[in-house]
């Protein structure tokens, strides 16, 4: 029994979630449980227009339920146009999306969202993606059943990031999984989605669906965990900014581990836990090319392959710098930051602290900014009326570069060459984080550098040639 997990541009609509279906096809003799994320862009647009209702913008609201609605009907319309579901899917997708917006009509009343109401109304785009994956393999004559994993992944209340509670879970996943497989039915389990003893919908993280995956992979005793992304595995880089980038064949699970924290798109940070404690392999493929081996990680890699650090880079990111100007503040400013903004659902992605403590800086989603703000200033209001914090500033347009992992051949020259890249480039660096591991350092730039320093970096490590240093 394998584990598969489909991201959002893999079931992006009806031709992508086509490509997925021969993807499953060809598995079937590993008994599958697919486990899938929302379309591409539809939780960013749910949670968008969640915080808008909380500003009293309506019509946003109401626009995002309009086009979620077309978009998913236009993908039933194309998957089961000959299918008697038809009515009933397009029927489910009509009930979740009035759901959403009465959800909207209440957040929009009390004038915030909370945390609850965060994963409530962002939990619905891969209850969509499931039920239409499901019937459009049933319709193709392969058995099928959509599960929302509220009934399978029992999770503590810390809504936006919730954390598994792993014995009522395996027995949940015992319970229900394999009586469906023995019976030669596809589970289509919704990714991301999770829901507290007492039956509260709750979420795991942004791109939690990996998360899932793992999750029931270790449950299960999975044969293996894949997670199938629109890249060739785990790369040098981005491939497209550098089209010279190469797979990483093989990774430790220590090593990929390093690589999901620093932000890896096609890996979610927690992932490799569940797999790594249970010794399930975890495999990254590419949907676009289902051919290709992508990346394998497991306990054991062979010995003889060679070492190569990868370069990641985010961008459509903000900064936002808190400043103390007062001996009063203290190191509790700090975790109160970082409490107050997991409470709220905002994934901070870098965060660095001088010595001093007296100011901070973290970087979050250019989408999450304002809202990140609106958190801040209300979990820090006290501070800001004594003037222990002198203001929460915000810098727009950067982007982060990490380079995470070491050469085999001249490990300790792998930051040092970073830095000489950032400076033959001529790339001014606003704010730098390094990891207790002398291999691994996080650079924050300006947005509109951060393709080409990742070039200059990629060349300055030789990577473009495969071999590293």
């Amino acid at each position: 029994m394998i584990v598969m997990k489909f991201g959002g541009t893999s079931v992006g609509d009806a031709e992508r979630m086509s490509a997925v279906m021969d993807i499953i096809e060809s598995h079937l003799s590993r008994e599958p449980v697919i486990v899938v994320s929302a379309m591409s862009g539809v939780t960013n647009l749910l949670i968008e227009a969640a915080r808008a209702a909380s500003r009293g913008e309506d019509r946003v609201y109401r626009e995002a339920k309009a086009t979620l609605l077309e978009r998913h009907l236009q993908a039933v319309d194309q998957l089961l146009a000959r299918s008697v579901e038809r009515v009933e899917v397009a029927g489910l997708i009509e009930d979740r999306l009035h759901d959403f917006e009465l959800l909207c009509r209440s957040i929009a009343v009390l004038g915030e969202i909370t945390p609850r109401g965060y994963d409530a109304v962002s939990s619905i785009g891969e209850q969509l993606s499931a039920r239409i994956l499901a019937a459009a393999l049933s319709a193709r004559g392969i058995r099928a059943r959509d599960i929302v994993a509220t009934q399978l992944i029992i999770t503590d209340d810390h809504f936006g990031a919730a954390r598994p509670i792993m014995e009522l879970t395996r027995e949940r996943v015992q319970a229900l999984i394999p009586p469906l497989l023995e019976r030669g039915i596809v589970p289509v389990v919704t990714g991301y989605v999770g829901a507290t003893k007492e039956g509260v919908t709750t979420v795991l993280g942004r791109g939690g669906s990996d998360y899932s995956a793992a999750i029931l992979g270790a449950c299960l005793g999975a044969e293996e965990v894949q997670i199938w992304t629109d890249v060739d595995g785990i790369l040098t880089a981005d491939p497209n900014i550098v089209p010279e980038a190469h797979t990483l064949d093989e990774l430790s699970y220590e090593e990929a581990e390093e690589l999901a924290y620093y932000g890896a798109d096609v890996l979610h940070p927690k992932t490799v836990a569940p797999v790594h404690q249970a010794g399930i392999p975890l495999r990254i493929l590419n949907s676009f090319n289902p051919s290709h081996p992508g990346t394998l990680i497991t306990s054991s890699p062979s010995p003889n392959r060679r070492a190569m650090p990868a370069i990641i880079s985010t961008k459509g990111l903000s900064l936002i710098g808190i400043a103390g100007n007062s001996q009063e503040w203290g190191p509790l400013v700090g975790a109160r930051v970082l409490e107050s903004l997991a409470d709220a659902g905002v994934d901070i992605l870098l965060f660095t602290q001088p010595l001093s403590e007296r100011s901070l800086h973290l970087v979050v989603r250019r989408q999450d900014q304002r809202h990140c703000v609106r958190v801040l200033e209300r979990a820090l209001s006290g501070e800001l009326q004594r003037g222990i914090i002198s203001h929460i500033g915000v810098r727009e347009e950067v982007g982060t570069i990490s380079v995470v992992g070491r050469t085999s051949a001249q490990p300790a020259q792998t930051v040092p060459r970073a830095f000489a890249a950032l400076g033959r480039r001529g790339t001014r660096v606003i704010s730098v984080a390094q990891s207790a591991s002398e291999y691994n350092i996080s650079f924050v730039v300006p947005e509109a550098d951060v393709d080409d320093t990742v070039r200059y970096i990629h060349a300055e490590l030789g990577l473009d040639m495969a071999g590293g240093l």
